[in-house]
């Protein structure tokens, strides 16, 4: 049996495309949209799970609407001689007549009743124009609130049915949040790598110590003891000249 065809209609269609610099968080919006007169199921898969977030991930998509997902391609070193392939997958279903349980639902579902559609991540270095643009905007918004002149390079408005602008905030700052939280442990972990040396060291020096000062104390032990044999001898002797004396 022939594959079905993809019953949305994807936009961007076949590239999914990441504008840097990519020192931060960079967002792409993916429509997706349900020509038919039938409930849609979607998943969105991809290569490079650790390296992007995605809202919504997974959903139902109900006919003739549009979803907008957000994916969120998470800050890295971009090197331009390094192509990217990183992929993603928009799997889809028809939603059966009576779904109580999509995770269930993807468990059971047939390859045959499988739609998918691929795409490819491009990643592209913003041209002289556009760092123009950036800089003019940063000065025209210096009058606002410090931290909007930073959110402006890196969220892109969204279009109409995409996140809003409250949701989108969030998202970006949760990904931050998470990036502070990883950075801190990290320097926990090397803190407490230093610490253990620190006290393995100290307490090889108490266990020299120690033992230096059981030494001292049995060659101060044995110096004595010949110093009371003689107080002994002397009392002994001084005890027989008194007797022969008297």
């Amino acid at each position: 049996m022939s594959k079905l065809e993809q019953i949305l209609v994807l936009d961007p269609p076949c590239d999914l495309k990441f504008k840097g610099p990519f020192t931060d968080v960079v967002a792409a919006n993916l429509k997706l949209k349900n020509p038919s007169d039938r409930k849609v199921c979607f998943k969105v898969k991809t290569t490079a799970p650790r390296r992007y977030c995605v809202r919504p991930n997974s959903g139902i998509i109900d006919p003739g609407a549009t979803v907008i997902i957000s994916v969120m391609l998470q800050p890295f070193e971009y090197d331009p001689n390094e192509k990217s392939k990183h992929k993603f997958m928009v799997q889809t279903i028809f939603a059966p007549a009576a779904i109580t349980d999509t995770e269930h639902m993807w468990k059971d579902v047939r390859p045959d009743e499988l739609m998918d559609s691929k795409l490819r991540c491009v990643f592209e270095l913003p041209n002289e124009s556009d760092k123009v643009n950036y800089v003019d905007a940063a000065t025209k918004a210096a009058p606002a609130i410090g931290s909007s002149k930073v959110d402006s390079l890196v969220a892109p408005k969204p279009t109409s049915g995409s996140l809003d602008d409250s949701e989108m905030k969030k998202v970006l700052e949760e990904c931050k949040r998470l990036q502070m939280e990883v950075g801190k442990l990290n320097e926990e972990n090397r803190h407490l790598k230093d610490e253990g040396l620190r006290l393995r060291k100290s307490q090889r020096s108490d266990y020299r110590t120690t033992n230096s000062n059981s030494l001292i104390g049995r060659e101060s032990t044995a110096s004595s003891l010949p110093s009371l044999l003689v107080v002994m001898a002397a009392i002994f002797i001084g005890f027989f000249l008194g007797k022969f004396i008297l």
